[in-house]
C-alpha cells in the first residue's frame, strides 16, 4: 500500500516534491483560512487540504490525498464548493489535481512537510541564562513581512533572511529590544509575540520557519490590526517603551493604508515602511495611491521610509535600518493625547450645585480620566475644589496609576459656598501646575461651574494660557456663556461646553476628550 506523508493545513502543491504524492490531511482546518485558486484543477499556490475540501475528496475530519502535479493554465474559475470560496487566477505556472487515496501507510510524522507556523514542538530550549541584550535600543518591534503572491515563495524568502540580519543586529535581549512578526496576506496573522522569545537565536529559528501564505497584500488591514491587536500588555508589549511596526511592502499595496496609518498614530505606533522594487512608470497605472509610503508613516519627514531596490545583496542595508530603529528621541509618534498629558480639573463646590449634582460632576470627571493612560511616566490627573477658597483634592504627582486616581476622585467631599472662579484659576496655575513647568506633558485644564463667578474670569485665564495651560471651560444651568468664552482658550468655540442640566454631562465626555487629543496633535505638528 503506498506510503503516505503527513502536511499541514498550510502545505501548498508548490510545496510537494515528487509528481504524485500520497498525502495525509491533519482534522480541523480552519476553513476561512484557506488559499484555494481553481476548480477541479488548482494552481499550485493552493492550499492541498483546502483543494482536497473544496473538490469532496475529504472533510474537514481531515484524511488521505493523492495530490498529481500538472503544467500550469491560464484563467483559474472561482467556485463555491463545501465551505470554501476558491478564487480566480488568471494565470500560473504549474497546477495540480487531488484524489481520493487508496489504503494509506503512515510515514514517519517526524518528517512531515511543515511549510508554515514556528511548531512548538521543535522550539530550542531556552538556555537559563537569559542575555540582557543591547540596552542603548529600548523597543518593541513588530515586523509586517509582506506574504502575498505579489512577493512570491524566492523572494519571501530573501526576505526572512533580511528579517532575521536586522533582529540580530538590534541585540536583542530581555533588556534591549523585544521583536515579533506578522504576515500581511489575505488575513492578517502573528506568527509570533514580542513575549515568545528574548534570544536571538530563539528569533532566527522562528523567523526561518514561517511559513508562506499567498493571497493580497493587504497591507492596509493588516498594519491597521497590528496596530490594534499586537501590543498589549499580555502580549509583551512594556511600559513607556517607543512601539515599532516595520512593514516590508515588496511593490505596492492592494487596499488603502492611509486610514491604517492614521489608527496606528492614534495608538502611539511608530510605523516605518521598508518599500522594495518600487512601481515602475509602466505599473503606476495600478497603484491605488501613489504617496502611500507618505500617509502610512509615523511623519513623513523621511526618517521614517527605507527604500531597497531588490531583494538580492541587501546585507548593506541591515546596519543602517537597525540604527534607525534604535534611536527612541526620534520615536515621535510614541507620544499620544492618551499617554502625555497632565490634566487638571477645576471643580466649583459653590452652594447652588448641591450634593448630588456634585456626584454627577464627580462621575464626569472620572469618566474623562478613565481614558488616559495614567503612570508615573504617562498622563497625569489633578482636582482642585473651589467656593471663595480653594482646596487640593490633589495633585499631579499624589497618585500614578488610573485606580487610585478614580478612587480618589470618588472620595472628594462636597464643600458648598459662594463662586471665585477667577482666583481658583491663579491658584490652580500657581500651585498645581507650577511644579510640572517643564516637565513633557501638554498641560490642560478644565473649569467646571453651575454660575456667575463673583470675581474677574478673564485676567486669570489669560495668565493661565500664557502659562502654556489649555483652558475648558464646561457649564451647566446658570453659568454665563460669555463667561465661560473669556475662560476658554482659541478657538473659543471648541473649547467651550455648556449644557441645562447637570444630567447632560456625561454626553460631553467624548468630546472633551476629542477636544484634548485635538489640541495635542495640533500642538505636535
Amino acid at each position: 500500500s503506498p506510503v503516505s506523508t503527513a502536511i499541514t493545513c498550510f502545505t501548498r502543491g508548490l510545496d510537494l516534491r515528487k509528481e504524485t504524492e500520497d498525502v495525509l490531511c491533519p482534522a480541523n482546518c480552519p476553513l476561512w483560512q484557506f488559499y484555494v485558486f481553481g476548480d477541479g484543477v488548482y494552481a499550485s499556490l493552493s492550499s492541498v487540504c483546502g483543494a482536497a475540501i473544496h473538490r469532496g475528496v475529504i472533510t474537514n475530519a481531515g484524511g488521505a490525498v493523492k495530490v498529481q502535479t500538472l503544467p500550469g493554465q491560464e484563467n483559474y474559475p472561482a467556485v463555491n464548493a463545501n465551505g470554501i470560496q476558491s478564487q480566480m487566477l488568471a494565470r500560473w505556472a504549474s497546477s495540480f489535481t487531488v484524489t481520493r487515496s487508496k489504503d494509506i501507510a503512515l510515514e514517519a510524522v517526524g518528517r512531515s512537510i511543515s511549510t508554515a507556523r514556528p511548531s512548538t514542538g521543535k522550539r530550542p530550549k531556552k538556555t537559563l541564562e537569559k542575555k540582557s541584550g543591547n540596552k542603548d535600543c529600548k523597543a518593541d518591534i513588530a515586523f509586517l513581512i509582506d506574504g502575498s503572491y505579489n512577493i512570491g515563495q524566492r523572494r519571501f524568502n530573501l526576505q526572512k533572511n533580511f528579517v532575521g540580519k536586522v533582529a540580530v543586529m538590534l541585540g536583542i535581549g530581555t533588556e534591549g529590544p523585544h521583536v515579533g512578526v506578522v504576515q500581511a496576506s489575505e488575513h492578517p496573522k502573528i506568527e509570533f509575540y514580542l513575549k515568545n522569545f528574548t534570544a536571538a537565536k530563539d528569533v532566527l529559528f522562528a523567523i526561518k520557519e514561517l511559513g508562506f501564505r499567498g493571497g493580497n497584500s493587504n497591507t492596509g488591514k493588516a498594519l491597521k490590526y497590528t496596530a490594534q491587536k499586537f501590543f498589549s500588555f499580555e502580549n509583551g508589549a512594556r511600559k513607556g517603551i517607543p512601539k515599532i511596526i516595520v512593514v516590508f511592502i515588496d511593490g505596492w499595496p492592494s487596499d488603502d493604508i492611509e486610514e491604517a496609518g492614521i489608527v496606528a498614530r492614534e495608538f502611539g505606533v511608530n510605523v516605518f515602511i521598508v518599500s522594495v522594487a518600487k512601481p515602475t512608470t509602466e505599473e503606476l497605472g495600478m497603484v491605488q495611491d501613489i504617496a502611500f509610503v507618505d500617509k502610512a508613516v509615523c511623519r513623513n519627514n523621511g526618517f521614517f521610509s527605507y527604500q531597497m531596490p531588490t531583494w538580492f545583496g541587501t546585507t548593506k542595508y541591515v546596519k543602517p535600518l537597525a540604527q534607525k530603529l534604535c534611536s527612541h528621541e526620534q520615536m515621535l509618534c510614541s507620544k499620544t493625547c492618551y499617554n502625555s498629558v497632565n490634566i487638571a480639573f477645576l471643580i466649583d463646590g459653590s452652594s447652588s450645585v448641591g450634593d448630588s449634582n456634585f456626584r454627577l460632576m464627580l462621575e464626569f470627571i472620572s469618566n474623562v480620566a478613565k481614558a488616559f493612560e495614567i503612570s508615573d511616566i504617562g498622563s497625569k490627573i489633578a482636582t482642585v475644589q473651589f467656593t471663595y477658597d480653594q482646596r487640593t483634592e490633589f495633585g499631579f504627582t499624589d497618585y500614578i496609576t488610573k485606580e487610585k486616581v478614580l478612587s480618589a476622585i470618588q472620595n472628594i467631599r462636597y464643600m458648598s459656598g459662594g463662586t471665585a472662579t477667577g482666583d481658583a484659576i491663579s491658584f490652580t496655575t500657581r500651585n498645581v501646575f507650577g511644579p510640572m513647568k517643564d516637565g513633557p506633558n501638554k498641560n490642560f485644564l478644565i473649569v467646571l461651574t453651575d454660575g456667575q463667578s463673583y470675581d474677574d474670569v478673564r485676567g486669570p485665564a489669560a495668565a493661565a494660557q500664557k502659562a502654556g495651560i489649555t483652558v475648558f471651560s464646561v457649564g451647566v444651568a446658570w453659568a454665563p456663556v460669555d463667561d465661560l468664552k473669556d475662560m476658554a482658550s482659541e478657538p473659543r468655540e471648541s473649547h467651550t461646553f455648556f449644557t441645562r442640566e447637570f444630567t447632560g454631562l456625561e454626553q460631553m465626555v467624548p468630546d472633551v476628550i476629542r477636544g484634548i487629543c485635538r489640541d495635542f496633535l495640533d500642538s505636535k505638528q
